[in-house]
C-alpha cells in the first residue's frame, strides 16, 4: 500500500489481534506488520520475560502473593520491528531464555495475578502510545488485547485453528516436539485462561480460523481486512 494515499495507509492505527495458542497469530501478526511496515508487539514475550524474571530470583511462581509483591521490579523492553523482536530484561536478551520449558510450565500461575497483568497492560499500552506518536501503526498479538489493553482498536482479530492443526504447529515451532503432549499443554492453557477471562474474544473483533490456510493466505486475508479497516477510520475522519 502507498504511504501517500491517506485512506489506505496503515499509519496510526492499532491492530489488535486475541486468539488461541498455536494458531498462527504470532507468525501472521508479523507478517502483517512487515507487509505493511507497521510495528509489533508481541506480549506474550513480556509475560515469559516476567516468567524468567521469577524464575531467576527464586519467587514461588505459585504463591501469587510473593509474585504480586515483585511485579514492579523488573525492568523489561519489548523491540518492536516485525522482523527481529526483541525482549529484554534488565537489559539483557533474554529471547532464548523465555521459550524453556521452564518458563512454558511456570508462565500460566504468573500471568494470572494481578498486579502482573497490570504492571504488562500499562507497558503495552505505553508501547501502543509511543508507536502513535511516531506516526507509525502497530499490530499488538497476545491475550486481552481488544478488551483490556487498547478497545479502541481500529481492527480487533480473534485467531483460532482446530486442536489438531495446534499442536503440530506448536509441536513443529518446538523442534519435534510430541504433538499429543504440546495438545494436552495447549488445551491446559485454554483452560487456565478461559477461567481468568483471557480468552474472551473482544466485542467488535473479526474471527479468523487459520486451519485450512496457509501463513501467506492468512496474511494476504488480514492485509485486505486492514485495507478496509483504514478506509473506514479515514472516511470516519472525514478524510
Amino acid at each position: 500500500m502507498s504511504s501517500s494515499n491517506p485512506t489506505t495507509d496503515p499509519a496510526r492505527i492499532v491492530i489488535a489481534v486475541d486468539g488461541t495458542s498455536g494458531s498462527g497469530k504470532s507468525s501472521t501478526s508479523r507478517g502483517v506488520a512487515d507487509r505493511l511496515g507497521m510495528r509489533y508487539l508481541d506480549t506474550g514475550a513480556m509475560y515469559r520475560a516476567m516468567t524468567w524474571w521469577m524464575l531467576s530470583n527464586d519467587i514461588d511462581v505459585h504463591d501469587a502473593d510473593a509474585v504480586a509483591a515483585a511485579a514492579g521490579k523488573p525492568v523489561i523492553t519489548s523491540g518492536t520491528d516485525p522482523l527481529g523482536p526483541t525482549i529484554a530484561l534488565d537489559g539483557a536478551d533474554v529471547s532464548v531464555e523465555i521459550r524453556s520449558d521452564r518458563v512454558n510450565a511456570a508462565v500460566s500461575p504468573v500471568a494470572t495475578v494481578r498486579e502482573v497483568r497490570a504492571r504488562l497492560i500499562a507497558l503495552q499500552q505505553q508501547e501502543i502510545e509511543q508507536a502513535l506518536a511516531a506516526g507509525s501503526g502497530i499490530v499488538v498479538e497476545g491475550r486481552d488485547i481488544g478488551t483490556a489493553v487498547w478497545p479502541a482498536a481500529e481492527l480487533k482479530l480473534y485467531v483460532t485453528a482446530d486442536p489438531a492443526a495446534r499442536a503440530a504447529r506448536r509441536a513443529a515451532e518446538e523442534g519435534g516436539s510430541d504433538a499429543e503432549a504440546v495438545r494436552a499443554s495447549l488445551e491446559n492453557r485454554d483452560k487456565i485462561d478461559s477461567t481468568k477471562g483471557g480468552a474472551a474474544v473482544p466485542e467488535g473483533a473479526i474471527h479468523v480460523d487459520t486451519t485450512p490456510y496457509t501463513l501467506d493466505e492468512v496474511i494476504e486475508s488480514v492485509v485486505e481486512l486492514v485495507e478496509t479497516a483504514v478506509r473506514a477510520t479515514a472516511e470516519k475522519a472525514g478524510e
